[in-house]
C-alpha cells in the first residue's frame, strides 16, 4: 500500500481510497477559488443594481410596461417581423386650404384623436408643450374651436370611466397658462406633471406631441393640444395602432419624462436598466406594417440628457437619414436656422446645413427644402435659406427652396398663432422621418422632442401591397404642397 494511502472499507465491502495529503489541499485551493469568484460575481451584480437603482424615488415610478415579463416581451418584439402594426398618416388641413379633386387626402388629426380616445380602456399619457384646446382659452371665437371642444369633453369623459390620464407638459406661462389641464387635475380626472428643462438642465423646453393610450396605440406628430392644431393650423403626425413593441418603447420616453416632472427631480447619473431600448439608426424594430409590409422602425429623442442607452439622439437620426439618401431629400419645417435662437449670444449650428450641402455637392442627391411663410416667420431665416438655395447654380447640384403660406380670411388672420404650415418631416428615397421639433440648434441641444423613423422596403413595386408605404404617402403630400398654389420660390420673398 502507497504510504500516502489509507483504505476505507464501506458497509457494501468496495474498497475506496482516502485522498492523499496533496489532494485534500488541491481540493480546498479549488473550493477557495469557488468561493472567492462566487462573491466576485456577487459584489458586480450588487455594484450594476446599485448603479441603476440608486435613486429609489425614480426608479419606483418605472411601469413594467405592459407585460409581466419585460425581457420576454423584448425578446418577442427582437424577432424578425414580429409585429403587424397599422400605421396611418393623419393631416390637420386649415379651414378654406383646399386643393384640386383627387389630390392625396388623409384623415384628419381630429379623427385620429378621436380613434385613441374610443380605444383608451385603462391608460392615457399625453405628453405637449402646451394645452389650449376650449375655445375659451384665448379672447378670440371662433366656430371652428368645435372639434378642440369636443377632445377635452371626451378626454373628461374618459376619466370619469375610470382611464388613468397623465400629462406631462411644459411650464406655464402668461400667454400659455394651461388652464385646460388644471381643470382636468381638479375633478380629478388626470395627474398633471409640469416638466421644468431649464431647471434641469439649464435651458428648453418640452416641445413633444405625443399620445400614448394602453401602450397600444400612440400619436406622434406637429399638432399641439391646441383647437387651432385641428382646424386653423396645417400639421401632420402619424397615428400607431394595435402595435405594442413600438407603443413600449414609446412608453420609455414618456417614463422620462414623468419621473423627471417630479418636484427637486435630478437627471440621474445612470438611467435604470429597464428605460434602454435596443431600437436605434444602427438596429431598428422590424415590422409588419400595414399588413404584409415590411419595415424597420425607431424612435428617437431629444435632449442628448434624456436619452438612455441605446437611443438615438433627434440630431443624429436626422443626419442619418439625410447620409443614406441617394436619389432625393424632401423637407417640411416650419422654422429653420443653422443657429441656435434661443440662447445668448447667438451661436452657429451648421450640423444640418453641413449635411444637405454635402449631399447635394458629393452624391448629386436632390434637395427640395420647403418652410413657412406666415407673420411670425423669423427674419434670418430668409438668407439661410437664400443662401442654401443658391447652391442650385452650381453645376449638376439640384437644390431649391419654397415657402408655404396659408391663406386667412379677414377674420381668421385675427386669430393669434394660426393660419401656419406647422409640420416637421422630412423624406427620402429611402425612409420617412416625422419628428416634432423645429430645425434649429436649440430643438436638438436643449428642447425635449421625439422623431419616428420609418424605412419600408418595396421588393416589388408593382403590388399595391407595397405601393402605398408610408415613404410613398409622405412623399405625395409633399409633392402636392410643393407643386400648390400655395408656395413660393425663396427668391420671391
Amino acid at each position: 500500500m502507497d504510504n500516502n494511502m489509507d483504505t476505507i472499507v464501506l458497509t457494501d465491502n468496495v474498497e475506496l481510497k482516502k485522498p492523499s495529503n496533496v489532494l485534500q489541499t488541491r481540493k480546498k485551493i479549488l473550493c477557495f477559488l469557488c468561493v472567492l469568484a462566487i462573491l466576485v460575481v456577487c459584489a458586480v451584480c450588487l455594484g450594476v443594481f446599485l448603479r441603476h437603482d440608486k435613486n429609489h424615488e425614480i426608479n419606483k415610478h418605472i411601469r413594467w410596461c405592459g407585460t409581466s415579463d419585460l425581457y420576454d416581451h423584448e425578446t418577442n418584439c427582437r424577432a424578425f417581423l414580429s409585429t403587424n402594426c397599422n400605421i396611418t398618416l393623419i393631416e390637420s388641413i386649415p379651414e378654406n386650404l383646399t386643393y384640386p379633386d383627387g389630390a392625396p387626402s388623409h384623415p384628419s388629426i381630429y379623427s385620429g384623436w378621436l380613434q385613441l380616445l374610443d380605444a383608451a380602456q385603462s391608460t392615457i399619457y399625453i405628453a405637449s408643450s402646451y394645452w389650449s384646446l376650449r375655445s375659451e382659452d384665448i379672447p378670440v371665437k371662433d366656430p371652428s374651436s368645435w372639434q378642440g371642444d369636443d377632445i377635452f369633453n371626451k378626454l373628461e369623459e374618459a376619466g370619469k370611466r375610470g382611464v388613468e390620464i397623465r400629462i406631462v407638459h411644459q411650464v406655464d406661462t402668461k400667454s400659455q397658462p394651461n388652464l385646460d389641464t388644471k381643470i382636468l387635475e381638479e375633478k380629478g380626472l388626470a395627474k398633471v406633471r409640469v416638466l421644468d428643462l431649464e431647471r434641469l438642465i439649464g435651458a428648453g423646453i418640452i416641445h413633444s406631441k405625443m399620445w400614448l393610450v394602453d401602450n397600444m396605440h400612440f400619436y406622434l406628430g406637429s399638432a399641439n393640444m391646441d383647437w387651432r392644431s385641428l382646424t386653423q393650423v396645417k400639421e401632420l403626425g402619424l397615428l400607431t395602432s394595435n402595435c405594442s413593441c413600438l407603443a413600449n418603447d414609446m412608453s420609455k420616453i414618456f417614463d422620462i419624462y414623468w419621473m423627471l416632472a417630479e418636484p427637486n427631480s435630478t437627471i440621474p447619473e445612470h438611467w435604470p436598466v429597464s428605460l434602454e431600448t435596443y431600437y436605434n439608426k444602427d438596429s431598428p424594430m422590424p415590422l409588419r406594417i400595414n399588413g404584409d409590409g415590411q419595415g424597420k422602425v425607431y424612435l428617437s429623442s431629444s435632449p442628448p440628457p434624456l436619452c438612455t442607452h441605446g437611443r438615438t439622439t433627434d440630431i443624429d437620426s436626422i443626419l442619418d437619414v439625410i447620409h443614406k439618401a441617394k436619389k432625393f431629400i424632401h423637407i417640411s419645417v416650419m422654422d429653420y436656422s443653422p443657429t441656435f435662437l434661443y440662447t445668448w449670444p447667438e451661436k452657429y449650428w451648421a450640423v444640418i446645413d453641413d449635411a444637405l450641402r454635402t449631399a447635394a455637392f458629393d452624391r448629386g442627391v436632390e434637395v427640395h427644402f420647403m418652410a413657412s411663410d406666415w407673420v411670425h416667420t423669423k427674419p434670418a431665416m430668409i438668407p439661410f435659406l437664400k443662401s442654401l438655395a443658391v447652391l442650385n447654380d452650381v453645376s449638376n447640384v439640384d437644390v431649391e427652396v419654397r415657402l408655404f403660406k396659408v391663406p386667412a380670411s379677414e377674420s381668421q388672420r385675427k386669430i393669434p398663432y394660426s393660419r401656419v404650415q406647422h409640420t416637421k418631416y422630412m423624406v427620402t428615397d429611402n425612409a420617412a422621418y416625422v419628428g416634432t421639433s423645429n430645425w434649429s440648434a436649440d430643438y436638438f441641444v436643449s428642447t425635449g422632442g421625439i422623431g419616428y423613423i420609418i424605412n419600408q422596403t418595396s421588393p416589388d413595386a408593382k403590388n399595391p401591397l407595397y405601393s402605398d408605404t408610408i415613404q410613398r404617402q409622405l412623399e405625395d403630400v409633399f409633392s402636392r404642397d410643393w407643386n400648390s398654389n400655395y408656395t413660393k420660390s425663396i427668391w420671391e420673398y
